[in-house]
């Protein structure tokens, strides 16, 4: 019996001296956002021709376009005007 405490206490000891010391705080989730407020991790990108913060497969599913990257920013790309034209 006190040879499993011996143990127990032996392979703590060995995991609290491989800790790297102080723990690194995690950024709380949905803290991430891009330029224009979206979450990068709950899936979300700016699209400039909505206005707004979309999730690419829903979007991609709105409006009837197929679920890739390529698809997604050719519909949100807002085209260029020409120079002092309409």
């Amino acid at each position: 019996m006190k040879r499993s405490h011996l143990f127990g206490l032996l392979g703590f000891a060995s995991l609290v001296a491989c800790s790297s010391g102080e723990p690194q705080p995690q950024p709380a989730p949905g803290s991430d956002r891009d330029p224009h407020g979206c979450i990068p991790s709950a899936g979300y990108s700016w699209c400039a021709k909505t206005q707004q913060c979309e999730r690419p497969w829903e979007l991609a599913k709105q409006r009837a376009f197929d679920n890739t990257q390529k698809a997604f920013e050719d519909f949100c790309r807002v085209p260029e005007t020409a120079p002092g034209g309409t």
